[in-house]
């Protein structure tokens, strides 16, 4: 009974609120920090595309080839890493990977003629494809961790260090730094970060976090004595996990030529077929960039409440919507809206591949992950050379229908993305 003295003081009952591990937080923003610093360090090396080719003597005609032999050292890191994350822990590769391509972007600037250029880039691909697949590795550990979405997320802070990486570097060339200078800059910066980062990351194998009210599963060690996965109730067999990592390649490497085709045609599209000028055409790639890197900030909440399936059902939906305005508009304001839709459509549909791949039961994670990697990444590569070689049959607008019966390939098939069954998720608010 309440005392007739006084006022009665109402009482408030606490309610445990589930908190994440400070720990695991800490973890989660030294991914964030990777994948910032690699976006950076790519951005840094192409807004000096010209100077390098200046201080070399490559001729544009013949940077292409070089380019490639970047993209080639960058799938061999991919293939390589892979394995050895598994042997060694993600977070031992992420160091080492992100100290090479903290080094290796010096060489660009360093190298004055054709063979010291192809050595310094053939070694900035290898750390780039290297740490490519730990820093992904590392995230799905994390993502694993806190039990629900926050892959996108990763990849939109990538997409913001390239914006961070452009902006420097285009400061740098305005104040008329020299570009060792630039670079050496960048690379001691790059270097400390990691010395500040890695030792945040999560060790394979990782310790179990636990939070104020709940238990955040933990990560298997890489080489333990486990239970092969594929023996536990409704995993996959060996046999059925191949197929799906080779599925979920496929349908990487349809997004990605999407992806690769946008980035490098979008402004010659509208510029040659809508006639308007380079600074207006070039806003197509802008609106392709923004609504990019804005989905990708947003699609792990999309992600948690309507499942990954949706996320690739409707994101690739949107894009076929895009190029199907891009291929029939002829006024410039729709057009670039399509190539908006574009970006937003694609923006979540690789992280979900990607989360997909390392959740496949298997505790051969990056090396499931390097394939999806590796295939993806040729169709990155493929995409701009395919329409490009159709320009000699067909008009640059007529290519994209390309790109479009291929997404429209991907939302069959989106249904590649779903969970395995009997995968074990806790949930963390």
């Amino acid at each position: 009974m309440p005392s007739r003295a006084g006022p009665i003081v109402g009482t408030v009952e606490r309610v445990p609120v589930p908190t994440v591990d400070r720990r695991l937080r800490l973890a989660r923003a030294a991914v964030f920090a990777v994948f910032a610093l690699n976006g950076c360090l790519l951005a840094l090396w192409v807004v000096h595309i010209p100077a390098v080719c200046d201080r070399t003597g490559i001729a544009k005609s013949t940077l292409g080839s070089f380019i490639l032999i970047l993209a080639g050292a960058a799938l061999i890191g991919m293939r390589i890493s892979g394995p050895l994350a598994d042997r060694f822990g993600s977070r031992t590769m992420v160091a080492v990977a992100a100290c090479l391509i903290s080094v290796t972007v010096i060489g660009p600037g360093l190298a004055t003629g054709p063979v010291g250029l192809a050595i310094a880039l053939a070694c900035f691909g290898f750390g780039n494809g290297a740490l490519d697949v730990s820093m992904n590795t590392q995230a799905v550990h994390v993502e694993r961790a806190y039990g629900r979405p926050v892959m996108s997320a990763f990849h939109a802070l990538f997409s913001g260090g390239g914006l961070l990486g452009s902006l420097a570097g285009a400061a740098a060339l305005r104040a008329g730094m020299d570009i060792r200078l630039t670079l050496t800059i960048a690379a001691a910066a790059g270097l400390g970060l990691v010395a500040a980062a890695v030792p945040l990351l999560l060790r394979e194998p990782g310790t179990e976090f636990v939070s104020d009210t709940v238990e955040i599963a933990s990560v298997p060690a890489s080489g333990a004595a486990v239970s092969d996965p594929g023996d536990a109730p409704g995993a996959l067999r060996a046999s059925d996990r191949t197929k799906k990592v080779f599925g979920l390649a496929a349908v990487a490497f349809i997004c990605l030529l999407t992806e690769g085709a946008a980035a490098d045609w979008s402004a010659l599209q509208v510029r040659d077929h809508l006639g308007t000028d380079e600074a207006t055409a070039a806003l197509a790639f802008a609106g392709f960039s923004c609504t990019m890197t804005a989905g990708r900030f947003a699609t792990d909440r999309l992600a948690g409440a309507f499942g990954p399936v949706a996320v690739v059902r409707y994101g690739t939906l949107i894009c076929a919507g895009g190029l199907t305005v891009i291929l029939a508009s002829v006024w410039t304001p729709l057009t670039l809206l399509g190539w908006a839709c574009v970006g937003l459509g694609l923006s979540g549909v690789i992280p979900q591949i990607f989360t997909a791949a390392g959740n496949l039961g298997s505790v051969t994670v990056a090396t499931d992950m390097s394939r999806v990697f590796s295939i993806g990444y040729l169709g990155l590569l493929a995409g701009p050379a395919l329409i490009g070689w159709l320009t000699a049959i067909v008009p640059l607008t007529a290519a994209l229908a390309v790109p479009l019966v291929a997404i429209l390939v991907c939302e069959r098939f989106a249904g590649i993305v779903a969970p395995v069954p009997g995968e074990r998720r806790r949930a963390v608010t």
